[in-house]
């Protein structure tokens, strides 16, 4: 007895493309960052700032999974309560930025003529301006720590994030059912909240999502330069500069665990940005 061939077919045969199994995983990875940031200080095995002069650089063992820096303290603990401080400064640039950014899109879509004209003057200049010099200026100026270097971030990644979404504002403004509403006497703030900012928001997501990954290193380099986060704070960045005098003696795990820990989450967001782009999008990239 024969059996009729199934006529079911795969979403790879259905799509054209292979399944994306790379976004999922990147989500994954990101979820499992950020629920570290949150849980960090309750996850951590030892005081991340304890220093122990009787473990200092100690090689991995069943109490310090991944040995010690060179005062002793753990670096599994260090690394996971450093996660918060890690992604917290990236996400209030990217969120500031991206705030602001969509405002001024939404508005030099809208109005045009010279509003339009200043917005984009205006971020043709801070475009000139690579953000992680502009973070180093201003951190030298105003003082070590990172509130002067995130407000310089949050100004620099605006072109990032403003020149995309106003591009697409402009299309989204023409559409007829913009005027429409207006037609109707819809006010413009309702305009924007009910129809343009949700039709919008996939694109914003996609910029913000891998946009996080750019300022995460933007962030950690102005703490290998001891113009962000201080110590004993247990900031990736700044591990990575605390534990450079030790490599040359061969010593390389703070600094070693601290980038592999910076790479996997920038990998993430990149990888989980650009997968949104297919699906919320539909781009090919």
């Amino acid at each position: 007895m024969t059996t009729a061939p199934s006529t079911r077919t795969s979403p790879e045969r259905r799509t054209g493309r292979p399944r994306d199994h790379l976004t999922p995983g990147a989500g994954c990875v990101v979820a499992l960052f950020v629920l570290l940031a949150v849980l960090g200080p309750l996850l951590a095995p030892h005081d991340p700032n304890a220093v122990d002069p009787l473990n200092v650089n100690a090689g991995p063992s069943v109490t310090h999974l991944l040995g010690t820096d060179d005062t002793g303290r753990d670096l599994l603990s260090r690394l996971i309560a450093g996660t918060r401080a890690s992604l917290a400064a990236p996400a209030v640039v990217i969120a500031a930025s991206t705030t602001l950014g969509t405002l001024l899109a939404l508005a030099a879509a809208w109005f045009g003529g010279w509003p339009d004209r200043f917005v984009s003057g205006a971020l043709d200049i801070v475009f000139g301006f690579p953000g992680l010099i502009m973070a180093v200026l201003v951190a030298a100026v105003f003082g070590a720590g990172l509130t002067a270097p995130i407000v310089a971030l949050s100004i620099a990644y605006l072109p990032l994030i403003t020149r995309v979404v106003r591009s697409a504002a402009i299309k989204e403004r023409g559409l007829p059912y913009v005027s429409a509403l207006q037609l109707l006497g819809a006010p413009t703030a309702r305009i924007w909240l009910r129809h343009l900012l949700p039709n919008l928001l996939p694109l914003v997501l996609v910029q913000a999502t891998i946009g996080f990954g750019y300022a995460l290193l933007d962030v950690a380099a102005v703490s290998f330069l001891g113009l962000g986060s201080r110590p004993p704070d247990p900031e990736w960045g700044l591990m990575v500069s605390n534990g450079a005098p030790s490599i040359l003696a061969g010593r390389p795990q703070q600094s070693l665990y601290a980038g592999i820990a910076i790479l996997i989450v920038v990998v993430a967001f990149n990888l989980l940005g650009t997968g949104l782009s297919r699906r919320l999008l539909g781009e090919n990239a």
